[in-house]
């Protein structure tokens, strides 16, 4: 009995299965139910009791072999015949969904698009900055609001020789950095994203978007300052878009304002993102002040300039007619799928 096995089993290892057929063949010799090893297995009563056992191990070592030479050789098989001829050629491809641009991206390439035309450049910066670059430089005092827990993501607290570190609460440490590696004129856009800890709401954010211009040479007036906005919007959100400047502070600039635009979004006529004003905040601007100038080691007497910062996701709130910010970060495919055509 065992010599009969291992001739089964010699057999087995040299049949060659070079097809579906073959394999079919294979396994009616060998696996089915009137096959060569069932018919072992029949035997097995006339084996002596005290060899049934090693017998019996042989038998299934065997059956099992053939089972995974049968499973293999067949898929071989399959997959042979596929690939030389079994595919349909002339069946219509899989069709694959077409992706979109983020509506966030696609406002940030027509703000850069924008000011480009006039002559600005695009600097980008860190995205976790130093006390210099984020604060000092830009003449906050150490007492101001900004720099405490409630609004700003710490990474590292100054102390004992360490640097303190931030996430950037915005990007005018990007203009810091063009302002100390330059000379005037300067006149360049810091796109990128910032940090602060604020409420999520649908006006606000944890993280959002911004992008904030500079610009400085002899000469530089407010005018220069309203008028660039002025451009900005109606190149934005149409020729029909207005203004408007109100008196601010900001410890970068001097004097500073904030600046609505008309609410596209309920035409002017007051809705809740606008609150019910006809007008939506998008931006904060002024002149640069002089501190500022001075240190970055640009001559305040010989030099002015202007400086403004607006959110990318506001202007694409007014731009999209988007009522809640938050949409923007909850990857929400039915709400993406609407902006395939900025592609």
């Amino acid at each position: 009995m065992k010599q009969r096995i291992e001739e089964v089993l010699e057999e087995i290892k040299e049949f060659e299965i070079s097809g579906l057929e073959k394999a079919e063949e294979f396994r009616i010799k060998y696996l089915s139910s009137k096959g060569l090893i069932k018919q072992l297995f029949t035997q097995l009563r006339d084996v002596p009791n005290e060899q049934k056992r090693e017998v019996g191990q042989l038998l299934n070592g065997l059956r099992e072999q053939a089972q995974t030479k049968y499973d293999t050789e067949k898929g071989n098989a399959e997959f042979s015949e596929d690939a030389d001829g079994g595919m349909d050629l002339s069946r219509p491809g899989d069709k694959i969904a077409v992706g979109s641009r983020h509506p966030l991206s696609l406002v940030r390439a027509e703000i850069i698009e924008i000011f480009n035309r006039i002559g600005f450049t695009v600097s980008e910066g860190p995205e976790i900055e130093d006390d210099w670059h984020n604060f000092s430089a830009l003449n906050f005092p150490p007492e101001h609001p900004a720099r405490d827990m409630q609004d700003t993501f710490f990474i590292q607290k100054g102390g004992e020789g360490q640097e303190e570190l931030a996430l950037r609460t915005h990007t005018s440490s990007v203009q810091v950095r063009v302002m100390e590696n330059s000379q005037p004129p300067i006149r360049t856009i810091s796109p990128g994203r910032v940090y602060r800890n604020e409420a999520i709401s649908a006006r606000a954010h944890c993280f959002f978007h911004q992008v904030e211009g500079l610009y400085i040479d002899k000469g530089v007036s407010f005018a220069d300052l309203k008028q660039t906005l002025l451009h900005f919007a109606k190149e934005m959100f149409g020729e029909k878009a207005q203004i408007r400047l109100r008196p601010s502070y900001f410890p970068f600039t001097e004097p500073s304002a904030e600046v609505d635009v008309s609410c596209t979004i309920c035409n002017s006529k007051g809705c809740n993102v606008c609150k019910y004003t006809g007008w939506l905040e998008i931006l904060g601007c002024g002149m640069v002040d002089p501190n500022v100038l001075e240190a970055s080691n640009i001559d305040s007497q010989e030099y002015s300039g202007f400086a403004f910062g607006m959110g990318v996701e506001r202007i694409a709130q007014l731009k999209f007619k988007v009522n809640d910010l938050r949409l923007y970060s909850e990857n929400d495919v039915r709400f993406l799928n609407q902006f395939k055509s900025g592609i």
